[in-house]
């Protein structure tokens, strides 16, 4: 399949602030409900129409800390031929975006993009539309749960544990992702279309693997952990993913024991 590259550029783009956010969720997230919003952000430092989006998921990120709303941003490759190379990025998450052109019937691929729980996707800097998604998200009453657990730091690899709960019969088809992020970091861009630019990201994902739940809905595994990144600057987000239809079903997070 050809891929075409796009890049959106949006003009007049506002943030709501928390007000807005807190309403379009609805009724208040109490601890026993099952819903959750996994938003992951595709972007690039050397995209122009990127710093919006980086700027609302860092908003989101804020807000709904105390929520089940899982935020990982994916710094694809694409751009890096266009004048800078963007330090945080990786061939993995351009083909985990272009895997998601395909689940999605999608034409091509193009920064920002949001994909909300695998299944919505929405131009990244649409505050509107990505607050939406998170309310639906979160009203969602079932399915299984996903316990990630175990998390300690062995010299450069970090060991994880994962086990599903509940509402999970077929597991088959499904993958286990699991995501080393850093939480914030700032780059002095010197070249391409944000040249001269100070940015600031959130949510950065340094490392990525997938594998599978074993007969009993567990599995545990181990993988690199940044270089320089201290464990409080970082943490780990797992969730479960349909590999037909890229819909995600569960998801977990945890902080990182030194």
């Amino acid at each position: 399949m050809k891929i075409v590259i796009i890049a959106i550029c949006l003009l007049g783009v506002t943030f709501a602030g928390s007000a807005v956010l807190r309403r379009s969720h609805g009724e208040p997230w109490q601890a026993g409900m099952k819903g959750f919003a996994v938003v992951e952000l595709f972007t690039s430092e050397g995209c122009s129409s990127c710093p919006p989006a980086d700027a609302l998921i860092a908003r989101v990120q804020q807000e709904d800390k105390d929520l089940p709303v899982y935020v990982l941003a994916f710094h694809v490759d694409y751009w890096d031929r266009l004048g800078w190379k963007d330090a945080f990025s990786d061939a993995v998450y351009s083909d985990r975006q272009r895997r998601y052109a395909a689940w999605l019937k999608l034409p091509s691929i193009y920064t920002p993009q949001v994909v909300v729980n695998g299944q919505k996707e929405f131009v990244g800097s649409e505050a509107g539309t990505l607050y939406g998604a998170i309310k639906n998200a979160l009203q969602q009453t079932d399915g299984p749960q996903l316990v990630l657990s175990g998390l300690r730091l062995n010299g450069e690899r970090l060991d994880w544990t994962c086990r599903t709960e509940g509402g999970m019969a077929k597991r088959d088809n499904y993958s286990l992702v699991v995501a080393v992020v850093q939480r914030a970091a700032t780059t002095q861009v010197r070249r391409g279309e944000n040249g001269g630019k100070t940015l600031s990201h959130v949510q950065i994902v340094r490392g990525l693997e997938m594998s599978t739940l074993d007969g009993q809905g567990q599995r545990a595994g181990q993988l690199a952990w940044p270089a320089g990144l201290a464990p409080a600057d970082g943490e780990v987000i797992a969730f479960l993913q349909n590999q037909d239809n890229g819909q995600i079903v569960a998801a977990s997070r945890s902080a990182v024991a030194p």
